[in-house]
């Protein structure tokens, strides 16, 4: 048996916002035990790909090994980062 989640309003949060079971729990216990911000501060450096140039799309596309990016827009090229 799993241990029971510790904060409920932020796992359901999380599971509406498409994360797994697993993960919205970790992130919930782990919220429960440490604190909302001190979780939140903990995440990457990583940029919104709406902050990102065409440019940086097109190496971040490149770097994931995907193929037809050379011609997208910017909207093109932010839906296919984030479907892959």
């Amino acid at each position: 048996m799993s241990d029971p989640v510790k904060d409920d309003e932020l796992y359901e949060r999380l599971r509406e916002e498409g994360n797994s079971k697993e993960k919205s729990a970790r992130i919930a216990n782990a919220a429960a035990n440490e604190g909302r911000s001190q979780v939140g501060s903990r995440g990457g450096a990583a940029e919104d790909y709406e902050d990102r140039t065409v440019e940086e799309l097109k190496d971040r596309a490149k770097e994931l090994g995907l193929e037809g990016y050379s011609d997208k827009n910017k909207d093109e090229l932010i839906s296919m980062l984030r479907d892959h």
